[in-house]
């Protein structure tokens, strides 16, 4: 693994970022956010994880009609 995340101002020494993975692994923590607003995926009330996929798969499909 590698930081993804750009240093600090300050640092000493600056490392190297990729800011296309930066910008990539934004948008997935900000589809997880989004995630969590709906209550039934995030307290997991599904028994099986077909039905889990399935609810997961339902609330992708309306933040990416939205």
């Amino acid at each position: 693994m590698e930081a993804v995340i750009p240093p600090r101002s300050n640092r000493t020494e600056l490392r190297k970022v990729d800011w296309f993975v930066y910008k990539e692994r934004h948008l997935i923590e900000c589809f997880f956010n989004k995630i969590k607003h709906y209550r039934r995926i995030f307290s997991r009330y599904e028994k099986t994880a077909r039905n889990d996929i399935g609810m997961l798969r339902f609330v992708s499909a309306l933040i990416w009609l939205r």
